[in-house]
């Protein structure tokens, strides 16, 4: 939890660094899709599911799909100076570490990620 809480504070942390001298319209929309969407609901997420979150993004309930969104999230908010590559980096680093494991047997998936997806698939007709 304390990393994926960790995380979510550096995803933000990139979004506000695209405010800092932005160098183009994109970079803004790319902060505020790092600041409200990604670090907040991220952060959020950690202490409570929201129901729609285990329908519609079941991918964060493993390791290697949270992992690959973590890479994805990283990638976006690297940008061109020390203050832009710095929280990248670290959210690709995370996202890398989760996609190795995945693929250790030993590894057990937090609680969180475990108890949101048990009632997946049980939708009423």
């Amino acid at each position: 939890r304390m990393v994926n809480f960790a995380t979510a504070v550096f995803m933000i942390l990139g979004g506000v660094t695209k405010f800092i001298h932005p160098g183009g319209f994109a970079n803004i929309i790319l902060g505020v899709y790092l600041v409200i969407f990604e670090g907040t609901a991220n952060r959020g997420a950690e202490f409570q599911i929201p129901p729609q979150v285990a329908r519609y993004a079941s991918f964060m309930f493993s390791f290697i799909g949270r992992g690959v969104f973590y890479v994805f999230v990283g990638s976006v908010a690297v940008g061109d100076g020390w203050w832009r590559i710095i929280p990248g980096t670290i959210v690709g680093v995370v996202g890398l570490a989760y996609v190795v494991l995945e693929f250790i047997p030993s590894m057990e998936p937090p609680a969180n990620m475990r108890d949101a997806d048990a009632g997946w698939g049980q939708e009423q007709v």
